[in-house]
């Protein structure tokens, strides 16, 4: 699929090249074509100019005409204009006031009947013999003294034309070439983010079918156990509708995250932004969280860093920021979360895990920043594993995951955060090495743009 499209816009690229390249090298052609026939025109109208003064014209009887041409006079004895006309390939022919030839300097009469012109006209005589024409009436006040047609072969201007023909013709065969090896080039780098997005997509539907699938097939056997052994007791019905109510939470929250993320990448996420003080939210979020951590034996503890910053000066309220609460408490609750439910993985800890939370400030480009992270002394993550952890429905290998308590993690908390994250223009990362623990670090400006 991606191949063809690929080679569509290969095609498309070279197509609309050729036909540019073509009205280009047209244009050329005819500028060039032209150029040299206005120079041929130009000699033309010079030859004329020195013939037509140099024309002797006498008086005669008025039964014959006022006046006529003196042939003999008028071109043998005038050397210098004939000499010139030979140099430059011209032929010289004179007609009567009725279209007689009369006199010429071609050795054979040319096939072309005598026909007006003042500007050039190009006249086939064969199908490898042109000529440029000009014919000029010669007048003496309303007398029509005759006609004088002078002709200029074209091989001065076919051979450099022909020529000029099979350089652009080469020209633009190379060029589009060239242009259809870089357009397969380009397309490929063009369609590369499509392919990207569609194997993401691929593997998003993928992944998402196979948390659907497992606890709905759990949930149905669990239903037709029900329903075929109506008379079973009432503690195996119960424990059997548990585990349907706890199925049904964690197909319920896979919901509500993957509705996030589809929100959020489609731009259609609605935060409700407010000055929000970030201590505050953080202890809110930490009481909530110190039940689940109690229970799993696990410290949780909240610090505020020392700041240089001088909050007087700056009259502003400390640790306050421009955010949404709800999508905040989010976040924050998802790294807690991870913590408290992959700390401990399946290694038995020489001491006991405990997670810190530690808010910081600091002052960047007369900007106030918020730091805040999530680090624990658990079994930390392998080094390989770093740069997909914020990957969806990414979980790695079993070492960092705990089942205690069902582990209903959907493998997108951390895809969420960084959303959260980057909706307030903020940064997110992580740091680890394998046992010795786990640091998430997020930075936030106090205000957003």
């Amino acid at each position: 699929m991606f191949q063809a499209t690929r080679r569509r816009l290969a095609i498309w690229y070279t197509t609309i090249t050729a036909i540019l390249l073509i009205i280009f090298a047209t244009g050329i052609y005819g500028y060039v074509y032209k150029t040299l026939l206005d120079r041929i025109d130009d000699t033309l109208k010079h030859v004329i100019e020195i013939v037509e003064p140099s024309l002797v014209i006498e008086e005669i009887a008025a039964a014959e005409g006022k006046y006529r041409v003196n042939l003999d006079k008028s071109f043998y004895q005038h050397p210098h204009a004939t000499n010139q006309v030979e140099d430059d390939h011209i032929d010289l022919e004179w007609f009567s006031p009725n279209g007689e030839l009369l006199w010429e300097t071609l050795e054979k009469p040319l096939p072309i009947p005598l026909s007006f012109h003042s500007g050039g006209k190009t006249i086939r005589i064969s199908d490898d013999y042109l000529l440029r024409q000009i014919t000029k009436r010669i007048e003496k006040g309303r007398y029509v003294l005759g006609y004088l047609r002078v002709s200029h072969p074209l091989f001065d201007v076919v051979k450099p034309i022909q020529q000029l023909i099979v350089d652009l013709s080469l020209g633009i065969i190379l060029l589009i070439i060239s242009v259809g090896a870089i357009g397969w080039f380009l397309s490929g780098i063009a369609i590369q983010p499509v392919k990207d997005s569609y194997q993401s997509l691929k593997q998003f539907t993928a992944d998402a079918s196979h948390e659907l699938r497992n606890p709905l097939a759990t949930i149905k056997t669990n239903i037709q156990s029900l329903l075929s052994y109506p008379d079973i007791d009432i503690n195996t019905q119960q424990k059997q509708l548990k585990i349907l109510d706890r199925l049904t939470e964690r197909l319920n929250n896979l919901v509500n995250d993957l509705l996030f993320l589809a929100r959020n990448d489609s731009g259609i996420v609605n935060y409700n932004f407010g000055e929000i003080p970030l201590d505050g939210l953080l202890l809110e979020v930490i009481e909530e969280q110190k039940i689940i951590a109690h229970n799993q034996n696990i410290d949780l503890l909240f610090d505020i860093l020392d700041s240089d910053i001088n909050w007087q000066e700056l009259n502003n309220e400390p640790y306050t920021i421009i955010g949404d609460w709800t999508q905040l408490n989010r976040l924050f609750t998802n790294l807690i979360s991870n913590g408290i439910i992959h700390g401990k993985g399946d290694k038995h800890l020489s001491e006991k895990l405990v997670i810190k939370v530690l808010l910081s400030s600091y002052k960047k480009h007369h900007k106030i920043y918020y730091q805040v992270e999530v680090k624990d002394n658990g079994v930390g993550i392998k080094e390989s594993m770093l740069s997909h952890l914020f990957e969806r429905f990414y979980r790695g290998d079993s070492a960092r995951s705990n089942n205690s308590f069902g582990n209903s993690s959907t493998g997108l908390g951390l895809a969420i955060a960084l959303a959260i994250v980057e909706n307030h223009q903020g940064k997110i990362k992580v740091e680890s090495k394998e046992n010795e623990g786990c640091n998430f670090i997020v930075t936030i400006p106090s205000l957003i743009n």
